[in-house]
């Protein structure tokens, strides 16, 4: 380790190298004794691999490699996985790629804009503040800076009714194969009657969690610890269930071919064909469907325990997400006048 004073400085400045990385700074000491303690401090930090005093810290777009190393390496969720993927897709195409981490601010992240919905830049900040507090946590910068989500607006439409029976009117006029066609229109029949989450939950059901008898589908892996429950079949989700399955004991209810997995993981692309065809908004997705369960059960029982309990949902405040109450009963709350009391003489 070399101790040495620069030109026109009256600081020490320490060099030295370690594992082929060259170390030179300031000790910000003017006396040679105390200057020495603080490169000693230096040298020992790097050899064991906590760097207090780091070098220039590494941009963003060179910072990714480790983190998606991390994130492929960890315990997470593949759909984590994929979400931080993706997140990183939208940021590396901003100005904070070519920025080194620690240069990284709030005010750097509200100016960033993406494509898309709120939704969609929210997986990227997301993404954004993940990637910072992990480099917080190996050391590569001193603090990591708060980054604020844009707000989302919540889904206002229903799969109901009228747009069941539009998507499958639409399907019919897609130039598909008719187990393809039969295919889409029973998972938006099984989406409205059970109001369960597609690709977590719909897609992976196993005939082994089918209770005949008893006419319930037991969810035995969710989103959440309430997701592990049973969701009571209705008459045709029972008559689809039965035909899908057939003479099977066992396996997926939607096996798939195509898929690495052995089960159905999507059916976005006919799901656009068929509201395409039909004339829906875009903003209707499949996920509306549980909406519309929700909403339809809530509005039919009067019991939201039996809704977040079928729904999987662990406070109230989460299940009010999904209500969308009919404008005609509020009209018709607000129109009623109760019977006069020469009239009901």
């Amino acid at each position: 380790m070399k101790l040495f004073r620069k030109l026109k400085s009256k600081f020490y400045w320490y060099d030295f190298t370690v594992r082929g990385h060259r170390y030179r700074g300031s000790t910000q000491e003017t006396r040679s004794v105390r200057a020495l303690q603080i490169a000693s401090l230096k040298l020992a930090s790097v050899i064991e691999r906590t760097d207090p005093l780091p070098t220039k810290p590494a941009v963003l777009q060179e910072f990714a490699n480790r983190f998606l190393g991390w994130v492929n390496d960890s315990r997470l969720e593949e759909k984590t996985r994929k979400f931080y993927r993706n997140g990183w897709r939208l940021l590396k195409s901003t100005s904070v790629a070519v920025l080194r981490i620690d240069q990284i601010t709030s005010d750097c992240a509200e100016q960033l804009k993406f494509p898309g919905s709120a939704a969609n830049a929210n997986c990227a900040l997301r993404t954004l503040r993940r990637m910072l507090h992990k480099a917080e946590e190996w050391k590569a910068i001193g603090h990591a800076p708060k980054i604020k989500m844009m707000k989302e607006h919540g889904r206002h439409l229903r799969l109901d009714d009228e747009a069941e029976r539009k998507l499958i009117t639409g399907a019919l006029a897609c130039n598909w194969r008719p187990p393809t066609r039969e295919l889409f229109r029973d998972i938006v029949m099984l989406m409205r009657d059970t109001g369960m989450r597609n690709e977590r939950e719909l897609f992976r059901m196993r005939i082994e969690n089918l209770d005949w008898q008893n006419r319930v589908i037991f969810v035995p892996d969710s989103k959440t610890a309430e997701g592990r429950r049973l969701v009571p079949m209705s008459g045709r989700v029972f008559e689809i269930l039965r035909n899908r399955c057939d003479a099977r004991q066992k396996g997926w209810v939607f096996p798939s071919k195509r898929s690495a997995s052995g089960y159905l993981r999507s059916i976005c692309n006919l799901f656009r064909k068929a509201r395409n065809k039909a004339g829906l908004p875009k903003e209707l997705v499949l996920y509306c469907a549980r909406h519309d369960y929700g909403t339809r059960v809530l509005m039919r029982t009067g019991n939201l325990a039996a809704v977040m309990r079928t729904m999987g949902h662990r406070d109230a405040k989460t299940a009010m997400h999904y209500q969308h109450p009919e404008l005609e009963i509020v009209r018709a709350a607000l129109d009623y006048r109760p019977p006069s009391s020469e009239s009901a003489a």
